[in-house]
């Protein structure tokens, strides 16, 4: 099935959904916490009230799927990928819900929403985890003769009970990267979303009660962060999965270390982009900054540190400047709209924070979009800022907004030094025009856990992603991600 979505003249623009009460074992269940409103971050307009689970409710998720555990880990492969299946199908059958429910809590412009928040999440991620499911892992090692012969196997066996914590940018897609491949695995699942978009996740239960998923097997709850420590330092949990800053990482890596909790973390980045040499400029220097100013820059991954060899640096930057023209800051709905509002007020100060201390340190402003922003709404200006030494904070920070920061270099030397020379690694991108051999060749010294050549593609749903440094701990999607999720056992018998 291929997920369609109208939008043209969207029926439920302005939807936000009902749903305000948790999933645990199965049930909806009225949380017993604290509440707080939740925003459209493009409109400040409250769009909904939430309260998060108590205590006894974040043990009550765990215990229900500790108890849904042992069954669902016994279900062949090809059981579990049907049940994965039929929530593929229910979240396919409500896309035209989830869009306007992410739109509306994120902010992200509809123009992109449309694959990057619905459909890459669903008909590709989603179903590629269902598939996942049926495949087999057992993997033969043959005979061993020391002290005496032996045969061995290696089977992977689900870790348990997991806690999928996401981050507020990609709400869907965050959570099926994590229980997409948790659930092939056989593992169960307490989903925690980020308190500032909740409304999609709450919304997620319904569907997956619509589904039929055996109860227990997907929780859902919401909190803040005392939700999150408890849920991340819990004994009933085996695996804890987060997607956030690398600040708050460390700190659910310590949560869980009270239990030697294993953790997969995907964090921040603060991932370059190389010009090398030889490149025609005229035909990268547009794509390249549309890209990472899309969702506002609220991307892990976005390449919003251009490093641009001395030769290529002003004619980068004159091909260059017609992005910012094409460059539409406001209202999500409408479609000409590229780049969309910061998530809180206290982020769009942090990001002005960047752009005001580092003119401040003497760089300068070398590109922006100068229109007049929304009278409502978190918005900020993109901007490309130059001057800058490379240890300045805002070429080693990730921002999280519509700010780029360019650092020319002599030779490609100094430009794989600089590519490296920072605290992250998740991705990066090395244009070299059709000198591919020496494209990989620098992709291959890159310290990243993702290295584009020439724009690269979408995320493969089949391919790992994660990142050294900072970035985070182990990966997520494909085999690897899946593996994640396993224990492998060895077992050894005499012939």
């Amino acid at each position: 099935m291929t997920l369609s979505i109208e939008t043209e003249q969207h029926p439920l623009k302005d939807w936000v959904p009902e749903t305000r009460t948790l999933l645990v074992g199965g049930a909806e269940v009225q949380p017993e916490g604290e509440s707080w409103d939740v925003f459209n971050p493009a409109t400040e307009a409250v769009i909904g009230t939430v309260a998060g689970a108590s205590s006894r409710q974040v043990d009550d998720a765990v215990a229900a799927a500790r108890t849904a555990f042992p069954a669902w880990a016994a279900l062949s492969g090809e059981e579990r990928s049907r049940h994965i299946h039929r929530l593929a199908d229910v979240l396919e059958a409500a896309a035209d819900r989830l869009l306007p429910s992410i739109i509306n809590e994120v902010g992200t412009p509809i123009a992109l929403a449309e694959y990057l928040q619905v459909k890459m999440a669903v008909d590709e991620h989603l179903r590629w985890a269902a598939e996942a499911a049926k495949q087999e892992r057992i993997q033969h090692l043959g005979g061993y003769d020391k002290p005496h012969p032996t045969m061995s196997d290696v089977v992977h066996q689900p870790v348990g009970v997991v806690a999928a914590i996401t981050g507020y940018n990609y709400p869907l897609n965050l959570a099926v990267f994590k229980f997409g491949a948790a659930l092939a695995a056989g593992c169960t699942v307490v989903l925690l979303p980020s308190p500032r978009t909740p409304l999609t996740t709450l919304f997620m239960g319904d569907l997956i009660r619509e589904a039929g998923l055996p109860d227990g097997v997907m929780n859902v709850i919401i909190g803040g962060a005392d939700v999150g420590q408890q849920l991340s330092s819990h004994p009933g949990v085996d695996k804890v999965s987060f997607t956030g800053s690398d600040g708050v990482g460390a700190k659910i890596m310590a949560q869980a270390a009270v239990n030697l909790t294993d953790v997969t973390l995907e964090l921040g980045g603060k991932s370059p982009t190389l010009v090398l040499p030889g490149v025609d400029v005229q035909q990268i220097a547009v794509e390249m900054h549309l890209r990472w100013a899309r969702n506002g820059g609220q991307g892990c991954a976005a390449l919003a540190r251009i490093l641009v060899h001395d030769a290529l640096y002003d004619e980068f930057l004159e091909a260059g400047a017609s992005a910012f023209d094409q460059m539409v800051v406001g209202d999500p709905w409408d479609r000409a709209t590229n780049v969309g509002p910061m998530i809180r007020p206290d982020h769009q100060a942090r990001v002005r924070g960047f752009i005001d201390g580092s003119v401040a340190e003497g760089g300068r402003k070398l590109l922006e979009v100068k229109k007049p922003l929304p009278e409502k709404g978190w918005f900020v200006n993109p901007v490309l800022l130059g001057g800058l030494p490379h240890s300045a904070r805002a070429v080693q920070e990730e921002i999280f907004g519509p700010v780029a920061v360019i650092v020319p270099f002599k030779d490609t030397d100094e430009a794989i030094r600089l590519a490296n020379d920072t605290p992250y690694g998740l991705a990066a991108n090395v244009w070299c025009g059709e000198d591919l051999a020496e494209g990989r060749r620098v992709a291959e010294q890159i310290r990243a856990g993702t290295v584009w050549i020439n724009g690269g593609g979408a995320m493969r749903p089949d391919a790992p992603f994660g990142g050294y440094g900072r970035s985070g701990v182990g990966r997520e999607l494909g085999e690897w991600g899946v593996q994640e999720y396993l224990e492998a056992k060895h077992i050894q018998w005499r012939v």
